[in-house]
């Protein structure tokens, strides 16, 4: 089948670009040919790992101090990029100080506030000003139970401009959730919201605070925020702990400060895996290679320039929020969006576009999905002046979803269609102006990222499925993961199956053109919506009903997304019904969020284990969507997999 070309820059969008000014910049210090042609300077990105990473740090005018020493490494994650250079992130975010607009909050209830930079320089400062009276210090970590507001962003800042380690979890996520992740690293500071609003319904966060205290000993200090536009709810209160209003921090004197230079490598921030195989890995990343990644990401592969309005609908959970955080480097100004992004309209965020004159609009491909089957836009309504790049990212985009946007939204857009994930908190295939957007492709891998697609052998293939890797080192490989002695986990994670190259477990293909296209997830971690969700985390909560004897969890692709199918085996004179049903899935809202709950829930007589009694959720989601079944002779009971064929509850 040809593929179809839905948008080519123009010639005069290419010569302003970003994109071609740094062609102009690599010419006059490397004498690099300029060709105005991506292929080029993605093979010069690969070849010359020391000066292109030096080039991103020049180009975009990091604060700090460079040097251009490359430490190469025969070991993957070992490799250092920029040796011995010095910067404080917070110093490079804070990149301007005036009474232009840095960040606008809006919400699904159009409350809108709107910090300048000036405001933001302050409110910073006298952050900075309460961690140092009450003894932070540089890798003491800062967790954050937040929903994605303004203040979200200033602690994230503030946390990053003394050294200290930031980490934060939606309040979508439940008690349980934000314990297996916080407790792992042994925070000194919670800094929580009192409540949230999604699809109309407020959520009480602050009344979780107790249990949380009360299960990890380290915090000291709790930062309680008080939701826009809203009155304070009551909480109580224990000993040993000392709460701060937000309010009264925002009345303190700053003091003056000059911004550390820490080194490249210091700890920025920890992000969490899914959690699939136990408690979520606490990934922990650098400040040097993140500040670069996003400022070659956003500039390069983006467009984002200053004076820029850049949103992206994301949870302060999700990698997403980071990389959004970060365009505030490129003098860009940012809107955050709180909510359901469809409540009450469902051309919400369309409208948002429109009136806050975005020029960069980031959502998920279900949302897009889900904006077309709403039939909303086929009146032409919005002009969307501004809006130059939209990025899709979180699962695959289909072909429909890319012809959707040029139909109904704008015709003349980048489409920009991104994949990466939180464990290099950025992309390794996205967008770039000088190639044309293909239906249903990924228009091709990052600069200074040697993307591939492998076969099962370790082999390099094109045009069929496959594995997706990394063959060189890059500056956000994980610094580390918390508490993970001799590296065994993180070797295990990203360097077990393929020797010395990054193996980053999406299912996908490279086209003879350079495009990528992702099919999913090729290992058991559920991604509906693309938000990257473990098994475990439900399992957790099944153990507590005494009817269920098992359980098996795996996503199945439907609808150009992944929904969770739940199977169970109940125990003698336990049936599964209405009632037990309704129980679980609240059980599984309430304690790991509203994303874990499974879409179906289905009655089973046994599940597929190993011969040491591993359950086998690959086999199951193989089974259900047709695939081969691999070493089945690994199995104790192959025979149950027959049961799963061709159920006719997952036919709709």
């Amino acid at each position: 089948m040809k593929s179809q070309i839905l948008w080519k820059a123009k010639q005069s969008q290419k010569n302003t670009s970003n994109l071609f000014r740094y062609e102009k910049f690599l010419f006059s210090k490397y004498k690099f040919k300029i060709t105005q042609k991506y292929s080029k300077i993605l093979k010069w990105s690969i070849k010359n790992p020391k000066n292109f990473w030096s080039s991103i740090w020049d180009f975009s005018e990091v604060k700090g101090i460079k040097n251009q020493k490359y430490e190469k490494s025969n070991i993957f994650f070992k490799n250092k990029f920029l040796k011995n250079s010095k910067l404080n992130f917070a110093e490079n975010l804070l990149s301007k100080n005036d009474d232009s607009k840095a960040i606008t909050f809006i919400n699904e209830n159009n409350v809108k506030k709107v910090r300048t930079w000036r405001d933001l320089n302050s409110n910073v400062y006298k952050l900075i000003t309460f961690f140092k009276s009450i003894k932070i210090k540089e890798k003491d970590r800062i967790a954050a139970y937040l929903p994605n507001l303004i203040e979200t962003v200033e602690s994230f800042i503030a946390t990053s401009a003394i050294g200290s380690i930031w980490s934060s979890c939606s309040p979508d996520f439940g008690t349980q959730g934000v314990i297996e992740r916080f407790s792992q690293i042994n925070p000194k500071i919670l800094i929580i919201c009192d409540r949230y609003f999604y699809n109309g319904k407020e959520i009480n966060v602050i009344k979780r605070l107790p249990l949380i205290l009360n299960k990890i000993k380290s915090i000291k200090h709790v930062i309680v925020i008080n939701y826009p536009g809203k009155s304070f709810l009551k909480f109580k209160k224990l000993k040993n702990v000392k709460y701060i209003n937000w309010k009264h921090i925002m009345k303190i004197n700053p003091i003056k400060l000059k911004f550390k230079k820490f080194d490249f490598e210091h700890e920025l921030a920890i992000l969490y895996s899914s959690g699939t195989t136990g408690k979520p890995k606490c990934i922990c990343h650098r400040s040097g290679g993140v500040l670069l990644q996003h400022l070659k990401e956003h500039q390069l592969h983006c467009e984002i320039k200053e004076n820029d309005n850049v949103f992206y609908f994301t949870t302060c959970g999700w990698m997403m929020w980071n990389w959004l955080v970060t365009a505030l480097s490129s003098k860009a100004s940012i809107v955050l969006f709180e909510g359901f992004p469809m409540y009450k309209r469902d051309d919400l965020l369309i409208k948002i576009a429109d009136r806050e004159k975005i020029t960069l609009f980031g959502v998920s491909a279900k949302y897009i999905d889900a904006l077309n089957k709403s039939k909303i836009l086929n009146k032409k309504i919005y002009r969307l002046k501004n809006l130059r790049t939209i990025c899709s990212t979180g699962s695959p985009l289909s072909v429909e979803g890319f012809k959707f946007i040029y139909k109904k939204v704008k015709s003349n857009v980048h489409l920009s269609s991104i994949s990466g994930g939180t464990d290099i908190v950025s992309c390794f295939v996205l967008g770039n102006i000088y190639e044309p957007v293909i239906a249903g492709q990924i228009q091709n891998k990052a600069l200074g990222m040697d993307v591939d697609i492998f076969d099962d052998n370790g082999k390099p293939i094109k045009n069929k499925k496959g594995e997706l890797v990394c063959k060189n080192a890059f500056p956000t490989v994980p610094l580390k993961f918390w508490n993970d002695k001799n590296n065994s986990k993180f070797k295990k994670a990203y360097f077990d199956r393929f020797n010395n190259v990054w193996h980053h477990g999406d299912y996908a293909e490279v086209k003879n053109s350079g495009g990528f296209i992702i099919y999913g997830r090729s290992d058991t971690t559920l991604n509906p919506g693309g938000v990257r969700l473990g098994t475990s985390e439900i399992y957790s909560e099944l153990e507590k009903f005494k009817e269920i004897k098992e359980s098996i969890a795996i996503g199945q692709s439907w609808d150009n997304d992944v929904r969770i199918i739940l199977f169970l085996v109940m125990n003698q004179n336990y049936k599964l019904n209405d009632e037990l049903i309704k129980r679980i899935k609240l059980q599984i809202k309430s304690n790991a969020s509203p994303r874990h709950v499974p879409s179906k829930i289905i009655n089973v007589k046994d599940v597929p284990r190993t011969k040491n009694g591993k359950i086998v959720e690959l086999a199951v989601k193989n089974i259900i969507e047709g695939n081969e079944i691999k070493n089945k002779e690994a199995l104790a009971n192959p025979e149950i997999l027959d049961e799963f064929k061709n159920l006719k509850e997952l036919k709709y």
